[in-house]
């Protein structure tokens, strides 16, 4: 049975229509005090974790945590601060509030815990700019990752590159070099190795280039820049093949590592995103369930007054 029927006397009439209450039912004090408090406690539980996370960092080698133990504990401890600072905020929006007479009480955990959502969002908006620099940093990992493993894949012909374009504007471009060298190549390499120190080590700079571009090296561009290292160290062209060998695998070493660190700051965003979300998610409930446990205290302690007080005369 309803509040409204409860309250009927006997003898009233029942036929009259209910009037609407002209009061919001949303009361934005409470919910802006919960929210600025929530901001608050943020904030300082943020700089307090600062402190904490500086104290595991060290410029001295083997004296800083792991990189994974760093990333898990401020993981951690961003879900403990979204985590509190949502339950205090939640809870000071429920125990604010003043008292909704003549509501049902499911009505009342309604609202109470949609003044607690309200009040986590608002917070929530209020602290994203602090935090939008921290999640720009996370999401741009990645992609500051794959921008190196692109710069370790151009790293063997980079610098000649530069260097070629600087001593010959009106040459070809990179992307037709490496074929104009092919058709020009010397019968004799000694004497393209001897002739031209820079003209050599520039296309030698442009063959890794296309290599790295495709992904290997040709048989017949190894062997040529062999024969230029044996021409100009005099090593044998065994010992020169290998040594071109051993800068190859280098290279790719290289490019296999960039690729490494790019995927695992990947999978380290992709993993900070999915937690930060998850907290969040947690969070609104947290400040819904404080907020309805403050306003139902707060109904509470008001009947017990009224009790005390007594009937009035």
């Amino acid at each position: 049975m309803s509040l409204a029927e409860d309250r009927v006397t006997p003898g009233a009439r029942t036929d009259v229509m209910p009037v609407e209450s002209s009061k919001s039912a949303i009361a934005w004090g409470p919910i802006i005090g919960g929210a600025v408090a929530a901001s608050g406690i943020t904030l300082i539980l943020l700089l307090l974790g600062s402190g904490v996370g500086l104290t595991m960092v060290s410029p001295w080698s083997g004296e800083s945590s792991s990189a994974a133990t760093v990333g898990v504990t401020a993981a951690i401890w961003l879900v403990v601060v979204q985590w509190l600072s949502s339950a205090f905020g939640g809870y000071l929006t429920g125990r604010l509030r003043t008292k909704w007479a003549a509501i049902h009480t499911d009505e009342v955990f309604f609202r109470d815990t949609a003044h607690g959502f309200l009040s986590w969002a608002l917070a929530t908006v209020f602290v994203a700019g602090f935090l939008a620099s921290s999640l720009t940093s996370l999401a741009g990992a990645g992609a500051n990752a794959a921008g190196q493993a692109a710069m370790a894949a151009g790293v063997a012909g980079g610098a000649a590159a530069a260097s070629a374009s600087d001593t010959d504007t009106t040459g070809p471009s990179m992307s037709t070099a490496y074929f104009t060298d092919a058709l020009l190549r010397p019968q004799n390499i000694a004497d393209r190795a001897n002739a031209d120190n820079g003209a050599a080590a520039a296309e030698i700079s442009r063959i890794l280039l296309q290599g790295a571009v495709n992904g290997s090296v040709p048989d017949g561009d190894k062997a040529y820049i062999a024969g230029i290292v044996s021409a100009r160290t005099g090593l044998s062209e065994a010992d020169a093949r290998t040594r071109v060998d051993t800068v190859l695998k280098q290279i790719d070493d290289a490019k296999v590592a960039a690729q490494a660190a790019a995927d695992k700051a990947r999978k380290a965003a992709a993993t900070s995103a999915l937690i930060g979300s998850l907290s969040l998610l947690v969070g609104a409930f947290i400040a819904a369930a404080a907020a309805a446990l403050g306003g139902r205290q707060r109904d509470e302690e008001e009947d017990l007054v009224a009790v005390s007080r007594g009937p009035l005369v």
